[in-house]
Order: C-alpha cells, then structure tokens, then sequence
C-alpha cells in the first residue's frame, strides 16, 4: 500500500534521508520510530506529497508521490503534529469546510461527517466552537479531518504529543481500531507508543533505516541468547550453580530479588520444560518461569549504538534484513 524506494533527500550539503527503503502493507499499523531530527517528518512530507525528494521512488496507494501527487491526495489522510484546526468553527462547520475542501459530494458529505463524528466519539462536542475543547477533543477533530473523505492510507506525525495518560490511552484505542480497514504510518519518538499501537517497526537513525521489523523479531535478532527469568519459593544456598550445570544453560545471574534469576540459554532452545521438571524435582518450589526479551528501548538503543559505530568505523551487523545497514562504496 505504501512504498518507499531508495528515497534520498538533501539540503545543500546536508542529507536528510540516505537510501531510505520500506514498505507497508495493506491494513497494516507501521510504527516510524526515531529520535527527533532522524528523518521521520521530511519521508512524511514526501509522502504527502509536501515535498520531492532528490532520488528514488515513493508511492502511496500504487499511485507515485512525484508524477501523481494528486491522486496520492485522494488516497491519503494525514494528521500533522498541529492539527490544522480552525478554533473559531464550531466542530461540525469545520468538518463541513474540510469535507467540502476534499471534494465530497454533497449527498455524502453529511453521511461521512456523521460517520467520523461517531467513530472518534465527538457527539457530545460536535455543536461546540473548536477553540474551546480540550486538546483531546482537538486531536480527536484532526484525525477526523484525515478519516472524513474515507481514505485507504492515514499518515499520523506524532498523534499523542501533548495529551494527558488518558488522552493518550483513548488516541491509541482510536487508532488501533482503524487497524485493517485503513494502512496507517504512525511517526513517533515514544517507544512504548509503538509498542501499544504497531504491528511493525521501522527504526530510522540519521537519516537511514537500521531495522524493521515486528519488536519480537528485532529482539531475536539482538540477543546473543535466549533468556529466561525464573522465581522460586525455596531457593537453596547452591541453587544457581546447580542450574548452570543443566544442558543448555550459558550463564545464570541472580536478581535483585534472592528468589529469582536470569538464565542464559542457547539460541534457538526452549528449556522451559527441563527447567521446571529440574527446579520441581529439587523442590526448590516452581513460582514462576517466563521466557525474556529486549524491550522497545532496548532495540532501539543497541540499534542506534551500532549505527554510530558505523560512522566511527566499525562494522554494523544487523538492519531489516540481517545485513549491514550501510551502503557499500564504491572503490575509490
């Protein structure tokens, strides 16, 4: 639904994006992650058709960014960091304007507004003047104006920013209910609002894309080996050392809790079984046994790390595909 093909943009001597490649399918919620300043806000003002870029392509919906940026339009719904609110409109006026801006038929204009007011649940507000909602109510109107002409793709350039924790939670229950009827590029620089809302990361540093993936995946990748964390009730003086003597277990390292550890395990091995017919067997008392993996920030911070080793020279081992992330050069 939405691709991105070896998409460069520079200004002057500075590169914004640098063979950017990603695609998105159909129904899908991609999480553009990155730190500010990554490239997030320039690829989305290329998509939007804002802005060309110098090389590569870019589509939205199989129609070209550059040669259709009209039809991309048509296609496409978008909700800018600021809202492009009118607070002097009252909620209904303005998404009459706004439907009207987008060229619905009158026949369907009233039917459409009605449809977005319900889904984004401004009923109660629709009548009132725009300037005198909360900002939740105002986000809540943005994403409206981008749902109003019913488009395939949405385009969401940091959706939370500014809300309160439950503005927030509400926002992401709206957007993850727009999940397989609409292909949504969600652009943030919180991670755990990719975790809460995306089926898919796309981790984007300096301009360049250094991972994408589903979290799960990106964790697999990063870890040298498969962690367990394991709670006892009876825990005896020797306990770990006799854990480190099982098959398959590299290391084991106490927690902060003298009940629990960490245990290292060998890619690929499941020991959740031997490992708690071994802790039963000794009666050390089984509380709990759960597989690990790197937290979103985790990923994000190992992947960001690599790429500035990159730039310092050294190598860089893991991107979307498991191969470096740099281009190669061309022989001087």
């Amino acid at each position: 639904m939405i691709t991105v093909q070896h998409v460069s943009k520079h200004y002057g001597h500075h590169t914004a994006l640098d063979d950017v490649t990603f695609h998105v399918k159909k129904g899908e919620i991609l999480a553009f992650l990155g730190p500010n300043g990554a490239g997030k806000t320039t690829t989305m003002r290329i998509l939007t058709c804002f802005m060309p870029q110098n090389e590569g392509m870019a589509t939205v919906a199989g129609f070209d960014c550059l040669d259709q940026p009209m039809e991309v339009k048509r296609h496409l719904g978008y909700l800018p960091e600021t809202p492009p609110l009118y607070p002097e409109l009252t909620v209904d006026e303005y998404l009459t304007f706004v439907g009207r801006l987008k060229r619905l038929a009158p026949q369907h204009l009233a039917s459409q507004k009605s449809r977005v007011i319900d889904q984004m649940g401004l009923g109660s507000v629709h009548h009132r003047v725009i300037g005198h909602l909360s900002r939740g109510y105002r986000q809540r109107v943005g994403l409206a104006q981008a749902l109003i002409h019913d488009p395939p793709v949405l385009i969401l350039d940091e959706p939370t920013v500014g809300l309160d924790p439950k503005q927030i939670i509400e926002m992401r229950g709206l957007i993850k209910g727009l999940a397989g009827s609409h292909t949504i590029i969600l652009s943030t620089h919180v991670l755990p609002e990719a975790m809460a809302t995306c089926d898919r990361v796309v981790i984007i540093h300096q301009g360049r894309i250094v991972a994408e993936d589903s979290p799960d995946r990106l964790s697999g990748q990063l870890r040298q080996s498969e962690k367990m964390s394991l709670t006892v009730k009876h825990p005896l003086p020797d306990w770990l050392e006799r854990l480190r003597t099982l098959p398959g277990v590299l290391n084991v390292l106490p927690a902060t809790h003298p009940h629990t550890c960490t245990i290292d395990c060998q890619p690929g091995q499941d020991l959740r079984e031997t490992l708690s017919q071994f802790v039963v067997s000794q009666g050390y008392g089984l509380l709990e046994l759960k597989p690990l993996s790197l937290s979103l920030e985790e990923i994000f911070l190992q992947l960001t790390r690599q790429e500035e080793n990159v730039e310092m020279g050294e190598p860089n081992h893991f991107d979307s595909g498991g191969q470096s992330s740099r281009r190669e050069q061309p022989p001087a």
